[in-house]
């Protein structure tokens, strides 16, 4: 029997503010002591007032506007009541009934072909404090993180698969980087993702039992956890056993999912408006700022470097993948122009020697972009054309920038990386390739042309690379022609 297989994403994305939702304590909790940036109204003291962060607000909304939703013109903060022991308050400040972003879509690369998932909404609430887990089976609390800006994503059933859902977490990602709103670091729970997912036999129109997966923080674990539940819910419904609504967490260890508690409904948690913060109304003027914000996005600019640049599908997609590296880009084809030097060339040494010496250092592309300036790509390709320099020493003079911050034409300069062309010196050269290889020089008079090869590498070795191959190729075909008029 097949399977239909329905999965929904909520993405947990802290915004990039510098203080935390409802109060002014510090929002840069990282490094902090335990349980310093707190005060009442993040503690959840009694008599404690609350008070919205504007730029948090302005932030979610950009989102939404970047994930084509909607922006409501009145938002209501209520209150989600739970108990658990990093909740200080015994309740969540959330959004319900009227969330800030509605009705959204992100394209994404389907299992078919391209794929529209849809969004139901993008709301505003506070995080949670930390559990941090002793050795002795206890447990301690930090609230640093409590009241930090946090944004819900909720997708609708779209997806269809763990590939899909990976390729959408990774997607949402890469836009909340892109416009600002998020780190994008999963290792510190900045961004994290709870999944839905639920199996029914094919033909069978009513959905499954959902059950949701809490807690994931990177891509390969969505998609594993994913895989492991589909699996795990079509083994139970082949045994004709059950599957009741539930939440389940991820265990890495042992590449399982594992019961937590049955799951609850809305009602549960028995929403209402918070009485101390009255409705919010946003009008259009202030959402048309908003707008005006909202720099180009990453699927807007890859066809435009395809249409513009003439670049690839894959390097346009490798350059637009991350804003840093995208902006760098276009400021070194901005100068390179200048040289004569074609966009394609850029791009070829950003996704080949630049992307390489990135991996080699560990350094990230804002860093290494400090040092090495865009205008240095298109003077090396410059070097390169006009035949000053050959590859290999292009790829040493890059290298060089890369490294210490300085132009590729000094570095030349300094290294003596300029091509070593016709002359005493290239002829020296060749004639003593040829007096210390007489076995190939015969194979080459026998008519192996292919000999000839192995002596132009040998110049080239012992050049370093710096002469011009068709120069030393046409210097050994004269000495060779030379030696053997003279035999």
């Amino acid at each position: 029997m097949d399977y239909l297989v329905t999965i929904g994403l909520e993405i947990h994305a802290q915004i990039l503010t510098r203080s935390k939702m409802f109060c002014g304590c510090s929002a840069d909790y990282a490094d902090a002591p335990p349980n310093t940036h707190v005060c009442p109204v993040c503690m959840g003291l009694p008599g404690a007032l609350p008070t919205p962060n504007r730029r948090a607000i302005e932030l979610a909304a950009l989102t939404g506007l970047a994930l084509n939703c909607r922006i409501s013109h009145t938002n209501v903060i209520s209150r989600k009541n739970y108990f658990y022991a990093d909740l200080p308050s015994g309740y969540q400040r959330s959004q319900y009934d009227d969330p800030l972003c509605v009705d959204g879509w992100v394209e994404i690369e389907g299992d078919s072909g391209p794929k529209r998932i849809r969004l139901t909404r993008v709301h505003i609430e506070e995080d949670t404090g930390k559990l941090i887990h002793t050795n002795d089976g206890g447990s301690l609390v930090d609230f640093n993180r409590a009241g930090v800006p946090l944004m819900e994503i909720v997708s609708k059933p779209d997806i269809s698969s763990p590939e899909e859902a990976r390729r959408y977490f990774q997607k949402l990602r890469q836009i909340l980087v892109w416009i600002g709103v998020n780190s994008g670091d999963m290792e510190s729970g900045a961004l994290r993702c709870d999944a839905n997912v639920s199996v029914r036999p094919a033909g069978q129109q009513e959905y499954g039992a959902k059950v949701e997966i809490k807690n994931i923080n990177s891509f390969r674990f969505v998609e594993r956890a994913l895989a492991y539940e589909i699996e795990r819910q079509i083994r139970a419904l082949k045994a004709g056993e059950p599957i009741v609504q539930s939440t389940r967490g991820w265990d890495e260890v042992s590449g399982t999912t594992v019961a937590q508690r049955t799951k609850e409904f809305a009602e549960d948690y028995r929403y209402f408006p918070e009485p101390d913060i009255p409705p919010l109304h946003l009008t259009d003027a202030w959402i048309d700022e908003r707008r005006a914000e909202l720099p180009e996005l990453p699927d807007a600019r890859r066809i435009r470097f395809i249409e513009e640049y003439g670049l690839t599908a894959y390097d346009a997609g490798v350059l637009t993948d991350e804003r840093t590296v995208s902006d760098y880009y276009e400021q070194a084809v901005a100068a390179a122009r200048t040289r004569g030097v074609m966009p394609k060339e850029v791009a070829n040494w950003l996704t080949g020697e630049f992307f390489r010496l990135l991996k080699e250092t560990g350094e990230s592309p804002a860093h290494a972009a400090q040092r090495m300036r865009p205008e240095y790509i298109g003077e090396v390709q410059e070097l390169l054309n006009n035949g000053v320099i050959t590859r290999t020493s292009a790829k040493e003079a890059f290298e060089a920038a890369f490294r210490e911050g300085r132009s590729p034409a000094v570095i030349v300069a300094e290294r003596g990386l300029a091509v070593i062309g016709a002359g005493d010196a290239l002829t020296d050269l060749v004639r003593q390739v040829i007096a210390g290889n007489p076995k190939v020089v015969e194979e080459y008079r026998r008519g192996k042309a292919t000999a000839i090869k192995y002596l132009i590498g040998q110049v080239m070795k012992a050049t370093r690379g710096q002469a011009n191959p068709q120069a030393v190729q046409q210097a050994l075909e004269q000495e060779l022609a030379r030696e053997q008029a003279a035999c």
